[in-house]
């Protein structure tokens, strides 16, 4: 009887050991194929953020590099080295999972300045940097979307007073990004079906998935302004 007994509590233990270890690499192939899907997702997000460049954006600055070409203006040549920073970091440099803030704040520098050429004189533009920027890394292109939006639903569409303001708040790997413009109360009825652009819900998701546990963000929608807070702890 005992040894029937002990037999027993072999197989038992025998099969719980086969179902701790089916549940153990059940787990481990789902971690892996998660991880996998993460970073497919990741690349795509990107991929997608990239290709979205307003393409608006991209034409009118074109047209007023033509514009002052023919005024032979000295300002042409300092258009063309921008545009092209800023195509080459779209294209290229922002491949990689992380790149170094210094390279987000210059692009946005560019991306600024060119705004400036197709707004109206007395747009308010503002672009503050404070704090200490070294070796800091931050995923690619995380702040243009909100940059690209405050133009796109807010500046584009003012009469007068229009603005654009920006602050970059750096302690450490703590960034505090907040950006505020001013929008009309009504805005126009597109002619024709939004194309390009960055949606919130798209931005949403990529902070989501590369900083689940260390960003937050507030939004004010308000009949004239319009702000965007963005707290991120710049950590892997």
């Amino acid at each position: 009887m005992d040894q029937q007994v002990r037999i027993y509590l072999s197989n038992v233990f025998v099969t719980i050991l086969a179902t701790v270890l089916r549940v153990i690499m059940d787990w481990w192939r789902y971690q892996n194929e998660k991880q996998v899907l993460l970073t497919q997702t990741m690349q795509s997000e990107l991929r997608f953020l990239k290709s979205q460049i307003n393409p608006h954006f991209l034409f009118n600055t074109l047209n007023n590099l033509y514009a002052l070409t023919l005024k032979k203006s000295d300002k042409a040549p300092e258009i063309v080295l921008k545009l092209a920073e800023i195509m080459r970091y779209m294209l290229y440099e922002c491949n990689e999972r992380r790149v170094h803030l210094s390279k987000e704040i210059h692009y946005l520098y560019n991306y600024l300045d060119l705004e400036r050429l197709r707004q109206p004189k007395d747009a308010d533009i503002r672009f503050v940097v404070e704090g200490h920027v070294s070796e800091q890394m931050v995923a690619p292109l995380m702040f243009v979307p909100f940059v690209e939006n405050s133009f796109k639903h807010g500046l584009n569409h003012a009469t007068a007073g229009g603005y654009v303001r920006i602050r970059l708040s750096v302690q450490g790997e703590d960034a505090e990004f907040v950006i505020e413009n001013s929008k009309v109360e009504q805005m126009p009825r597109p002619s024709h079906p939004r194309s390009g652009g960055i949606g919130l819900a798209n931005v949403k998701q990529r902070l989501q998935i590369l900083y689940p546990e260390s960003h937050d963000l507030e939004i004010v929608d308000e009949p004239n302004r319009y702000a965007v807070t963005l707290r991120l702890k710049m950590v892997d």
